[in-house]
């Protein structure tokens, strides 16, 4: 085998590393960002809760209600 043959290989050899190592980290990085997406989603659906609940809880609508109950019976 001459030199230029067993650059060629090298550097072949090399270019397909390379390729897997590109092809791995953007597989990981959809990975990543799916998990992201769902941590959001989740993130989101609390801040909903905790709005609601904070709306809800607030000083005039707990009087109102108490105000609403009494008045009915």
């Amino acid at each position: 085998m001459t030199d230029i043959e067993i650059a060629i290989i090298l550097l072949t050899i090399t270019v397909i590393i390379l390729s897997v190592v590109v092809i791995v980290m953007l597989v990981m990085v959809a990975v990543l960002l799916a998990r992201l997406n769902r941590i959001t989603k989740r993130i989101e659906q609390v801040s909903e809760n905790v709005a609601s609940v904070t709306a809800w809880l607030s000083p005039a609508t707990v009087f109102s209600a108490v105000v609403r109950a009494f008045r009915n019976k």
